[in-house]
């Protein structure tokens, strides 16, 4: 006697409006950020769904801290969940971070090795890096080694993909084998960000990207933090290292005056970099 379970074909059909659901609600995600705020009627009817599927939408993207539902409305809900979601790095601060990155070259020289994270700040360095070859450069980060990869086709850049189990939210590989590979690498210099960044310490929301952070710093001479003002004065679950291990703190010009003062008291060494419209770099440092 054959059995009730769904056909391939009806499986199939099942599978795919999963995965439309998915999209919509990622393109929800990406228009409530882009516009702050926004109506469940204006996205229903921008995304031709009833408003009953829509209230659904809106909920599961609550629940995990993509949006934060208000009276008649949504807004971007910018928690460590959503911060660490491809669509919103990319997006957010763009000038901030190219202005960052494009200091932070400054500290790399031909015939280095230099181990890069999986932020979009040090992301922007990547272009740069090919007027300064040769160079051996190690990253975790798919997007980070899509780049390296064209770029090493007409430079002298050696790449090295450092593996292990992927994480689609960061675009990146974590988890003990990456790890174990960073700790088995020594470099010149290492350049990263992060999500929070007090007074006196930084910090990140996820173990396992703390811990990865932790490797890196530990697998580098020169370490450089770079962090738009955004980060600074905040503090998250998991300390990663303290500003004083670091060999320079690259910020922006907008960074609060109250924490570049607390730094100089510290003496932790830090370079504030204007955001500029033509990326001139006029930096202060410190």
């Amino acid at each position: 006697m054959q059995g009730t379970g769904a056909s391939p074909t009806n499986r199939g059909r099942h599978s795919g409006g999963i995965d439309r659901a998915e999209s919509r609600r990622q393109l929800i995600a990406e228009t409530v950020l882009a516009a702050g705020s926004a109506s469940p009627q204006e996205l229903a009817a921008q995304f031709g769904v009833s408003i009953v599927t829509m209230h659904r939408d809106l909920a599961e993207l609550e629940r995990r801290g993509v949006v934060r539902k208000f009276r008649g409305g949504v807004t971007a809900q910018p928690s460590g969940v959503f911060e660490s979601q491809m669509s919103y790095r990319m997006a957010n601060r763009v000038a901030h971070k190219k202005a960052i990155a494009n200091a932070a070259l400054d500290y790399v020289q031909p015939g280095m090795s230099i181990l890069l994270d999986d932020s979009t700040t040090v992301l922007a360095m990547l272009d740069g890096l090919a007027q300064r070859t040769p160079l051996h450069v190690a990253t975790t980060f798919l997007t980070g080694l899509h780049r390296l990869g064209e770029l090493s086709r007409s430079h002298d850049l050696t790449v090295i993909g450092l593996g292990g189990r992927f994480d689609p939210s960061y675009d990146s590989f974590a988890g003990v084998t990456t790890r174990q590979q960073v700790e088995g690498l020594h470099v010149d210099a290492v350049f990263m960000s992060t999500s929070a960044v007090s007074r006196t310490d930084l910090f990140h929301q996820e173990e396992q990207v703390a811990s990865l952070k932790r490797s890196m710093l530990g697998s580098a001479t020169e370490k450089y933090l770079l962090v738009d003002h955004s980060k600074l004065d905040r503090v998250a679950l998991l300390k990663v290292a303290s500003l004083s291990e670091m060999t320079l703190v690259l910020t922006d010009s907008d960074a609060d005056p109250a924490v570049l003062a607390s730094w100089r008291e510290a003496e932790i060494p830090y370079r504030q970099v204007p955001v500029t419209e033509t990326g001139s770099d006029q930096s202060l440092e410190s």
